[in-house]
């Protein structure tokens, strides 16, 4: 490990936050805020835009669909180039590729570019670069999470992934509220112009960062390279009974697609409110989060785990059924907060019983999980509003993911014992084979 720390001396704040110490994991967290604040502006904005052209809940949900289907179609031959190649290198593609998106996208919002081509074929063109942008997706998963693994010394990953954690929700938190201040100031094209100069200024941080070793030198046949990540996967119990968990909670029960439904049509607020709404639940996550980077979870996650994402399920059924802007940001702020737990615990588990070798092939089969839980689930979303209608849309997935979560606990109950502690002791993951060393 090349950034190695001292033992943590005293009760101060760098004391109980030691990573907090290494330059790099410092730039890493730049890179992390500062991404997923720029994309969740982005998918605010596109979101709103779309709505508003097409007046359509079913076009809400092919937003989605557009983005998941490369994000999970893309993932396992993506994780075998990053484990290949060097991940400093293929985050700064990644970046790049983003911004060359963001390019396409404010020409797009242009009054000239809607006057030549249309409201149909914006909306197709909006599909086909957010279909680019799940592709992008696919590779900025894998890269970040095993540069993570580069930069920050194995003892200090629960640590590290609390504060991961916040710098993501942190931007998950201020990129709508900031995407609703822009488009009520300025309009669509000064937010995707925003978006754009946010990724231009990724590139200083991205480039303190010196090149990392590439761990997995030896080729292998591609087949049985894309499998690998699979087959820990399913080999791993914890691991598999998190992910699923997570997965199918937030496929049924989230909400956020809608949410341009509930402002217009439902809650009747401007486009303040609405970033508000998008942002309450990373409000709830960051201040979770806050909690957790001074008292870490180390006692029961599993059952700690299952208890937030019961919590999650009942906010976002109270979130259905509120015709309140106040009681419904409640339920949002709620909602965030208990994910945030449920965050923290799948991400260390993740972290923990990964082997280095590996972390690009698994990355990738968690980012196909959680392609699975938010782009399909903003599909499914929209579905089941222009099905059911919106608020029985909503309370029916919350009650779906109730019952998943009961299905998890009697069928998972190694999730249920999991602890963090068992795992630093190699008990709660298999060891790779030596075939699998290389």
């Amino acid at each position: 490990m090349e950034n190695e720390l001292p033992e943590p001396s005293g009760n101060g704040f760098f004391g109980k936050n030691p990573v907090l110490k290494l330059k790099e994991f410092q730039s890493f967290l730049s890179i992390r805020f500062g991404l997923i604040f720029a994309l969740n502006m982005q998918i605010t904005i596109i979101y709103y835009w779309v709505y508003h052209i097409t007046n359509d809940k079913l076009s809400l949900g092919f937003v989605g669909l557009a983005e998941v289907i490369p994000a999970i179609g893309c993932s396992l031959f993506a994780g075998h180039y990053v484990d290949l190649n060097e991940k400093r290198k293929m985050v700064l593609f990644c970046v790049t590729s983003y911004i060359l998106l963001g390019v396409c996208l404010f020409t797009l919002t242009t009054p000239f570019s809607l006057d030549r081509l249309g409201v149909s074929t914006t909306l197709y063109v909006i599909y086909a670069l957010v279909f680019c942008g799940g592709m992008i997706r696919s590779f900025m998963g894998p890269s970040v999470f095993s540069l993570f693994g580069l930069i920050v010394p194995r003892k200090h990953f629960p640590n590290a992934t609390s504060w991961s954690s916040m710098a993501w929700q942190t931007g998950s938190m201020i990129g709508p509220l900031v995407a609703g201040l822009a488009i009520a100031l300025d309009g669509v094209l000064a937010g995707m112009f925003s978006v754009l100069i946010i990724m231009f200024l990724l590139l200083i941080p991205i480039l303190s960062i010196k090149t990392k070793p590439i761990l997995k030198k030896e080729k292998e046949p591609m087949l049985q390279s894309l499998t690998q990540g699979i087959k820990f996967v399913v080999k791993t119990p914890a691991l598999l009974g998190a992910q699923l968990l997570d997965m199918f909670s937030v496929l049924f029960g989230g909400a956020v697609a809608l949410l341009p439904v509930f402002q217009k049509e439902i809650l009747h607020v401007d486009e303040v409110g609405f970033g508000l709404l998008r942002s309450a639940p990373g409000v709830g996550s960051l201040l979770t989060l806050g909690i957790l980077a001074f008292l870490p979870l180390k006692t029961y996650p599993g059952r700690k785990l299952f208890i937030a994402v019961t919590g999650f399920a009942l906010c976002i059924i109270g979130f259905g059924l509120s015709t309140n802007f106040i009681l419904s940001f409640a339920f949002l702020l709620f909602s965030g907060m208990f994910d945030a737990v449920s965050v923290v615990v799948r991400s260390t588990i993740l972290q923990l019983v990964t082997p280095d070798h590996m972390r690009g092939r698994v990355a990738s089969v968690n980012t196909i999980f959680v392609s699975s839980s938010n782009e399909l689930g903003d599909f499914e979303s929209g579905v089941m509003a222009h099905w059911l209608g919106t608020v029985r849309a909503v309370v029916t997935g919350g009650c779906i993911t109730l019952g998943v979560i009961a299905i998890t606990f009697f069928s998972a109950p190694q999730l249920r014992r999991f602890g963090f502690d068992d795992e630093d002791k190699n008990d709660a993951s298999p060891q790779p084979s030596p075939k699998e060393r290389e």
